[in-house]
This record gives structure tokens, C-alpha cells and sequence, in this order.
């Protein structure tokens, strides 16, 4: 059985690195997570834009649109007026999925008090899972695959792992993880054999 190639939006969301002011770590950060976790064969369309509500609505609609089946963004997510992304995200959903913000939250509770302050939403626009992601890239990886005790094993579950099955439900491509990265939940009945 051949693996499903898999097309990923990501968008960076800062008004200093669209700008040239810093280099945007955003990207690559995600492409290499990504890149690590996923079997698939991947293909990447990204976005660095400015924090501008109707910009970042076009873009996740543009990408959407693209065929991209996930699309994760990063930065623009805190209390600062400038900081638009999940307002851009919720304009553009079918539906909500309230419990990615709930564990990303939980997630960076575990490092920061601050973390509270994070509105990170997950939503579903057609057959697309979209949501917002913290802006560095240590955070990025610790939301996507969780926390480990020292031993290796998963102390609290990253959110990634119910990505695959969630966009199983909607519609999209079969996400083969490496469980050494990120061990994707599904129900049985789910499964696909290898």
C-alpha cells in the first residue's frame, strides 16, 4: 500500500520578520518538526506575513484552497493588540476544536506562568485542520509532541498526536507518524495495516 503524499501549509505571523527587521525561525522550525514526525512524502507551501487580520484570513484560505490538508501557524497568538492570528483563524472555520488551545496551553503551563495568556485555537475549514502555534521554536516542538518524563516516556501527550486521526475524520490523506517523534493515536477500527 503506497503512502499518501501529504500537502501542509505553515505560516509565519510577524511584523518584524516579513519585514526583514530579524530572520523568521518560525518556518524552518516547522518544516523540520514536520519533517521528522511525518512518514509521508511531504509537500510544503508557506506563508511569512505580517500580523494583519485580513492577511492571515486570505492566507489560510488561500492555503486551504491549495489542497494543503493541515496548517499550522505560529506567532501572533498572545494578549498584545497586534496579535490577530486566532481572530484571522476563527473568521475562516467550519467549525472549532476548542481542546488543541486547551493542551497547547497545559503544555507550556509546564515551563511558563505566562502561558495563560496564549490564545492558540485549533479549527476545521472544509477538509483542512488548521491551527495556531506558540512563535519559538523550542515551544513549537514541546506543543507537538508533549512532555517526557526523563525515562522517555510521554508524561503529558503533545497535541500531533491526535492530528492524524482528526484529519482522518474530515476527510484528508493518512498521516503515517514516527513514533519515535510523536506516536499518533487512533482507535482500531482506524488502523491501516503497514
Amino acid at each position: 500500500m503506497s503512502i499518501d503524499t501529504v500537502r501542509i501549509g505553515i505560516v509565519s505571523v510577524s511584523d518584524r520578520a516579513s519585514t526583514g527587521v530579524y530572520e523568521d525561525k518560525g518556518l524552518p522550525a516547522l518544516r523540520d518538526w514536520l519533517t521528522r514526525a511525518l512518514r509521508n512524502p511531504l509537500e510544503f507551501q508557506s506563508r511569512l506575513i505580517p500580523d494583519e487580520q485580513a492577511t492571515i484570513s486570505a492566507a489560510l484560505v488561500e492555503l486551504v484552497d491549495a489542497g494543503c490538508s493541515l496548517v499550522l501557524t505560529t506567532g501572533g497568538t498572545g494578549p498584545a493588540l497586534r496579535d490577530v492570528t486566532p481572530e484571522a483563524t476563527l473568521a475562516i472555520a467550519d467549525r472549532e476544536l476548542p481542546g488543541f488551545g486547551e493542551q497547547m496551553r497545559q503544555i507550556s503551563l509546564a515551563f511558563v506562568p505566562t502561558a495563560i495568556l496564549s490564545r492558540q485555537v485549533g479549527v476545521v475549514r472544509g477538509n483542512s485542520l488548521v491551527f495556531n502555534l506558540p512563535g519559538q521554536p523550542k515551544a513549537i516542538a514541546e506543543t507537538l509532541e508533549g512532555l517526557k518524563n526523563p525515562d522517555g516516556s510521554q508524561r503529558v501527550p503533545g497535541i500531533f498526536a491526535a492530528v492524524p486521526y482528526c484529519i482522518d475524520l474530515i476527510g484528508g490523506p493518512y498521516l503515517e507518524t514516527d513514533e519515535a517523534v510523536c506516536k499518533a493515536f487512533r482507535p482500531k477500527s482506524a488502523l491501516r495495516a503497514p
